[in-house]
């Protein structure tokens, strides 16, 4: 997977981007921009990949991804009632670290927006109550004009700046290394595992996506992700699972196999160990919300 650079324009009357995304997977590829990028999910729910760091995203997250940091949002197929249908996915906010002026960020009075923009270079994920109030600044920097739209945002990094339990995604040794050969594994890897995860998946298969003998690719996938290719694999499984048993269209012994599992002992046992519950008890608890 080659990440590719995108390029994100601005309007002659505007110095950084905002926009709302009408439709998922605008950007289904891994990429990265000199642009800070700061989205916030209104629906849907999916695969995140920012840097070396995979999770699953849903609706009120907010995620703070630095500069030429590689990110991919790969949202789940799935079908919407039609009142959601009209709502935008996310609100995506482009801007580069010095548009503002090249002193800006020196200033006593915006250290906080300095720091918090230094640690987005690991990318970092808010949820909860700090997702709920940085998501109404978001929303004021989507409506406001002008000046107005301008101290929205910095209103939003200094929230950021202050949010109790931001989490950081990438590991601190990440590097991207942006060489061609390198980056069209990773990308074939990620592809190859989305279209055949509910089969089952040989090691010798997805190694030789990536043009390296098994051993090799154990070894490689674990130097970029962080995680062994089994555990990949389950996340994405019960990723799937986990919609599946929010819909309620089908039991859990079904559910089991059609998100690639190839018993229902392995799949009690991984997805507690993934979510924390029992498959009954992560649907029950859906159930129960408002």
């Amino acid at each position: 997977m080659k990440p590719q650079l995108l390029k994100v324009t601005t309007g002659p009357t505007h110095s950084f981007s905002v926009r709302q995304d009408q439709s998922p997977n605008i950007n289904n590829r891994w990429h990265f921009h000199p642009e800070v990028e700061l989205i916030q999910f209104h629906k849907g729910t999916g695969t995140q990949f920012v840097g070396d760091n995979i999770m699953r995203f849903g609706p009120g997250d907010v995620v703070l991804v630095g500069a030429n940091l590689p990110h991919y949002w790969r949202y789940d197929e799935q079908e919407l009632p039609d009142d959601q249908l009209a709502q935008p996915y996310a609100t995506v906010i482009h801007f580069t670290k010095d548009f503002w002026g090249t002193h800006f960020l020196t200033l006593p009075e915006t250290k906080p927006i300095k720091q918090v923009l230094d640690k987005a270079q690991r990318g970092l994920l808010l949820t909860g109550l700090d997702s709920e109030s940085i998501s109404s600044k978001i929303e004021s920097v989507y409506k406001s004009t002008g000046p107005y739209q301008l101290i929205a945002l910095m209103d939003c990094l200094v929230s950021i700046a202050q949010a109790k339990e931001a989490v950081l995604l990438s590991s601190l040794g990440f590097e991207c290394n942006f060489a061609d050969v390198e980056n069209e594994r990773i990308n074939a890897i990620y592809d190859f595992t989305f279209k055949q995860f509910k089969q089952k998946i040989r090691l010798d298969d997805v190694a030789s996506v990536a043009g390296l003998s098994s051993n090799s690719f154990c070894r490689y996938f674990k130097s970029r992700t962080g995680k062994t290719y089994s555990q990949f694999l389950t996340e994405i499984r019960v990723g799937h699972a986990c919609r599946q048993l929010i819909d309620n269209r089908m039991s859990i012994q079904q559910i089991c196999y059609e998100s690639g599992f190839q018993n229902a002992t392995c799949f009690f046992e991984k997805f507690k160990v993934v979510t924390g519950k029992s498959p009954l008890s992560y649907q029950r608890s859906h159930r129960n919300r408002p």
